[in-house]
This record gives C-alpha cells, structure tokens and sequence, in this order.
C-alpha cells in the first residue's frame, strides 16, 4: 500500500495510490497518518476499508500540492555518515558505532515544495536519504525482531546548512531543521512493497547534474541494527521517522564545495519510492 496526503500545507487530508496507480481521496477512513493510525494497527484497518469503499473514494488530480506523506511525528532521528564514501568525502573516519542526530519536526514539508535557504544561510547543502517509518512502540529490540518494527520506507531529502551544522557550536541539529528542510514523499510505501530495503538505488541532480548515485547496499549501519541501537537509547514511537544517511555526493564534498542558491533545482528518487523536485527560493 502507498500512502499519501494532500492539500494546503498543514491542511491535508489522507489517501491512497492503488494498485493502479488510481490516487484517491480516503478522509473517509476517519484517521490521518499520525502516531494514533500507526499504533493501533492502521494499515491494516485502512487496507480492509479499501475492499468495500475504494471504488466509491473521489480521486486525486495530479495537479493538487502533495504534503508530507506523514503527519508531523513525535520525532524525526537522522543517521550520519553511514555510507563509507560520504564518509571518506566528508572526512570522517567510519564510525564505530552509528551517528545520530535529530531533526525538528517543523522542517517537514511536501516533496514538489520549494526549499527555502534560510536567513544568513550561505552552505545549503542537498542529501538524498532512505527514510523508514516506525510502526509500533519500541524499547530495547533485538536486531533479530527490530525489522518487525518497521511500517514502511519513504524518501526524504535531509537539506543541510552546513556552516550551521559544523561552524556554529557543532550541534548538527541547527543546521539540518529550517523549514521546508524535510520534504517527505511523495509516498510511504508499506514494508511489503519493498523487497530489500538494501537494495534500491537512490540518486540526486542539482541542475541536471547528476551529483548523488549510489544503492543502498553501501550502507555501513543496515535498518535492523538503527532500529535496535536506536531502541537502547530512546523509545520510539509509532509514525516516527528514521532517516539512514546519504551516498557520497553532497555539495560540501566537491571540491570545490558547492551549494545551492536561488533558482536552483533539486531532483531525487529511489528505486520504487518515487521522486521529488524543489526549486530553491531565499528566504524572505
């Protein structure tokens, strides 16, 4: 199942992509995809509704602005430098144990929205990222069970101000949670959707140029040993999103670096999860 949500922003409503590819309305179920949906076996419950009452659903013009394909979640837990090449561009050693860092929540946005280069900002950085979503509560997991854990996976471009992040304290936090810093989407996809979630390629172009092209399976941290390690220091909660780094690419490792100004356009995807494009506008 392919959930997504639609509207004004901070105004939308929940729906569906069918299986053939028909985009529908479904408000009717009653519930958005919140922390509520997911812990009380949402996913099931809206795929038994669909049997009797998709035919009867209005559709969903393509024209109409997609949100986030999530409701703002309690939180959204980024991993750092967990694909070896960035690492190495980047300049890190690999890291022992994963990097983990957050993101606020008021970064959310759609995946067709304009990423907005913050106030003072001048290293706008891009970051196409895997991202995975919590579906019941998680405390202390084993890696064995942590994928039982997972609702589903959606892509997410982690925007980064760099100067924020690196220069101004060293708390990563600042320069990875300006608005519109978190486009989701343009679907999340239920974890039976997707086979191997080690196995997608993912990609970015700025302008055309394909700057970020990798695959999944170069992670050094996989899904199960994020969800378990995460689990032992924090719980998690239903609809929380994971992000799980990104592949070499980034502006801050060209040489020279390189980041966005106004004008610029963003375009992403990953293999079964859809794309996004953003156009870059200054702050106003």
């Amino acid at each position: 199942m392919k959930l997504f949500r639609f509207g004004s922003y901070e105004q939308e409503k929940p729906g569906v992509i069918l299986p053939n590819g028909r985009k529908i309305d479904a408000s009717g179920f009653g519930h958005d995809y919140n922390e509520a949906f997911f812990a009380n076996n949402g996913l099931q419950k809206l795929s038994d509704w669909l049997q009797t009452n998709a035919s009867n659903c209005p559709e969903v013009s393509d024209s109409v602005r997609l949100g986030s394909c999530l409701a703002r979640p309690s939180k959204i837990v980024c991993i750092g430098l967990n694909y070896a090449k960035h690492a190495a561009e980047s300049g890190a050693a690999i890291p022992k144990e994963p990097v983990v860092f957050f993101k606020s929540t008021t970064a959310l946005c759609g995946p067709f929205d304009n990423v907005i280069i913050p106030k003072n900002s001048v290293k706008t950085d891009w970051e196409v990222e895997l991202a995975f979503v919590i579906g019941k509560k998680c405390t202390y997991v084993t890696e064995a069970e942590a994928m039982d854990y997972v609702a589903g996976y959606l892509l997410h471009n982690d925007y980064s101000e760099r100067e924020f992040q690196l220069e101004r304290g060293g708390q990563w936090v600042k320069g990875k949670s300006a608005d519109t810093f978190a486009p989701l989407g343009p679907f999340m996809a239920s974890k039976d959707e997707i086979a191997d979630p080690h196995k997608l390629r993912l990609w970015l172009k700025v302008n055309g140029q394909m700057l970020q092209d990798s695959n999944t399976d170069d992670m050094i941290f996989k899904i199960p040993t994020i969800v378990s390690y995460l689990s032992q220091f924090m719980t998690l909660l239903p609809g929380d999103v994971v992000s799980t780094g990104t592949p070499a690419g980034v502006g801050l490792g060209l040489k020279p670096p390189r980041y966005l100004k106004s004008g610029d356009v963003v375009e992403l995807g990953i293999d079964h999860l859809g794309t996004q494009r953003q156009v870059a506008v200054n702050w106003e």
